[in-house]
């Protein structure tokens, strides 16, 4: 605090009638924040000025020098309306205050002690300052640039913050700046796209958006949209990061990790029909989008129109704990065990981010290898893993982008259908939570978010009208002129003709893997045979009692209104035993009156062979007046 200067401010005020500016810059700043300190009229009371003091010393005790400094230079009006160094550095000069020079920043200092003075008395200053500073800039020349400068209305140009959720993760710690991967114009075209098909679908209750595009070779991210920006309900959210539901963009793994496993081929043929499958919940009961069925489908429509029956009945036969290990080398990551999903997760139950989302996707388009995208250019190429076989790639990629067989549930002409090669699929969580639509070219991998950062349901949306014309139109950008060529197929996958037992799907070609093709024949009965061979060559499992489960038994529950029900995932020629003994056969459910123990569950094949087992055990107090029920009392009902 600059006593002296008081003092004798003090003394001119009470003896010679006359007022004379002792303010520091601490004292200035204190008023610039408490408008109690600042003067009534035209100057401040003594008891002001005393408060005034005491606050001044008070902030010099909390603050450093160099803190003080920069606030007050982040408060001081320059000029007219430009306030703080950054305004006046971007409204004068059209830059950062860290690009400023020798001869811009005098004319900055000339300006706090009056901001709104005439060019030619600021000019006088800065060439006093000059002198005094001992810079190497003529007297002359730093009048003229003065009043070139200060003779001109001064403009603030908006500032394009693009991609401000990667500006947050890159620039980190003292690190002020970094060179991304990110597209400037691809970045700025997707988030008009975002937000203007956001506009589109804003009366049925959609408000945010997220879009992501990555490069399929190199792995960067050439536009990371994490929201709609002032459009959006809650713009510092990373859409991108998020976790939500998926949705039926899961199923392309699933059905892939089936092919994979050989269990389906794409003209296996999957019931889409009504099912009921217990749960220590209760009954699950899952439908399709539009609430109809289809009756039999092959695995390449089902997973096409996205049915959800045929998803379920092909996890019952992978199981969810070996889909979820899948899931995992896909890159999704926080997943809990599959038991916690159980079959809901063919249908999206899993959350997962966009990011995870969209790389998995590139997984397939780069023929099952999988490595981390980046948001920097990397030095040296990301490592690499196998995870998907590159058959089953192969195959999920040309089902993704068959349109004859999508248009059973999408119609053929649609949002998904491009004018060159590429492959998609469209996601609608639970109570139309969540909107996606994620697919690929040769080149690139985009991923579309849509739904509301609340949780809120949207009213009324599919993936083809919500996410989808973003995707499209991305697309179309990404390949105006450039051409997207179907992946090769590989050497373990080969191509047949298959018909159809009554005409269920018309002939085609189709992709096998390897081994999993129909036998060569010359006779249209044949290849149907070997058809109908490769619908039904799916061994029956178990999926109700789930392994190691254990029941409890009420006792006030009458014995006869107890009963547990056994259910397979196929009928077929087989027979249900229960420790040991026969207790039912070629049905896919069964109920069974519970006995008190433990107790093993046999699926056997008509030449008594086991196809499936679990074990699992029935707890409970038998009341006073009742017997634990006999072994003898079990049998199908």
């Amino acid at each position: 605090m600059d006593w002296t200067a008081l003092g004798s401010a003090a003394v001119n005020h009470l003896f010679n009638g006359r007022n004379r500016g002792a303010s520091t810059i601490t004292m200035q700043l204190v008023s610039m924040l408490d408008k109690e300190l600042r003067p009534t009229g035209s100057k401040r009371s003594l008891n002001q000025k005393w408060d005034q003091i005491q606050a001044a010393l008070e902030l010099e005790h909390r603050w450093s020098k160099e803190q003080i400094l920069e606030a007050y230079l982040n408060l001081i009006t320059f000029r007219s309306e430009l306030q703080g160094i950054v305004a006046a550095s971007r409204g004068l000069f059209g830059k950062e205050p860290s690009g400023l020079d020798v001869k811009e920043s005098l004319i900055l200092a000339a300006l706090i002690r009056s901001p709104n003075a005439q060019a030619d008395g600021v000019a006088t200053r800065v060439c006093r300052l000059s002198t005094e500073l001992r810079t190497d800039n003529k007297c002359s020349d730093l009048q003229v640039f003065t009043k070139t400068i200060l003779d001109h209305p001064y403009h603030i140009s908006p500032r394009a913050n693009l991609a401000p959720h990667v500006a947050r993760q890159l620039l980190t710690g003292r690190r002020r700046a970094a060179t991304s991967t990110i597209d400037g114009p691809l970045q700025k075209f997707a988030s008009e796209v975002i937000t203007r098909q956001l506009g589109v679908i804003r009366g049925q209750n959609v408000h945010d958006g997220a879009v992501l595009v990555i490069e399929n070779k190199t792995g960067d991210i050439l536009a990371y949209i994490a929201n709609s920006g002032a459009e959006s309900s809650a713009r510092h959210v990373d859409g991108i990061l998020a976790r939500r539901q998926a949705g039926s963009t899961l199923k392309p793994f699933l059905y892939g990790l089936a092919i994979e496993q050989r269990l389906l081929t794409p003209a296996s043929l999957i019931d889409d029909s009504p099912v009921d499958v217990p749960t220590p919940a209760g009954l699950y009961i899952p439908h399709n989008y539009n609430n109809d069925f289809k009756g039999m489908v092959s695995a390449r429509t089902a997973l096409s129109s996205s049915l959800n029956i045929p998803a379920i009945r092909t996890l019952m036969q992978v199981g969810p704990d070996v889909f979820t290990h899948r899931l995992k080398m896909l890159g999704f990551n926080d997943l809990n065990e599959g038991d916690y999903y159980g079959l809901s997760m063919a249908l999206g139950s899993v959350e997962v981010t966009l990011l995870e989302l969209t790389n998995a996707y590139r997984t397939i388009a780069n023929g099952g290898m999988w490595s981390k995208p980046s948001l920097t250019a990397q030095m040296e190429k990301a490592a690499k893993k196998r995870v998907m076989d590159r058959e089953s790639a192969f195959i999920i990629s040309d089902i993704l982008s068959d349109r004859t067989a999508r248009g059973l549930t999408f119609g053929y002409e649609n949002p998904l259908s491009t004018r060159f090669w590429s492959a998609v699929k469209t996601g609608t969580s639970k109570d139309m939570r969540d909107n996606w639509c994620v697919g690929f070219s040769s080149a690139y991998t985009v991923g579309i978010w849509v739904g509301n950062f609340s949780g809120a349901s949207m009213w009324n949306i599919s993936g083809v009208s919500g996410a989808a014309p973003a995707w499209l139109e991305i697309m179309n950008y990404l390949h105006n002129g450039k051409a997207s060529i179907a992946p090769a197929p590989p050497s373990g996958v080969v191509a047949r003709r298959v018909d159809f037992l009554q005409s269920l799907e018309p002939a085609r070609t189709e992709w096998f893997v390897r081994g999993t093709e129909p036998l060569h024949s010359q006779t249209e009965k044949a290849d149907k045979a070997v058809i109908q061979s490769a619908a039904t060559s799916i061994s029956p499992s178990i999926i109700y009692p789930p392994k190691d489960t254990i029941f409890a038994i009420d006792p006030d529950i009458p014995a006869d209104s107890n009963a547990i029900f056994f259910q397979s995932t196929k009928k077929g020629e087989y027979s249900w035993i229960l420790d040991n003994k026969k207790i039912g056969e070629s049905v896919d459910m069964i109920a069974w009156k519970p006995t008190y123990g433990k107790h093993q569950l046999l699926l056997a094949d008509m030449q008594n062979r086991v196809i499936d087992m679990v074990s699992f055990e029935v707890r409970g107090s038998p009341p006073p007046d009742r017997q634990p029920y006999s072994d003898d009392s079990s049998g199908g009902l």
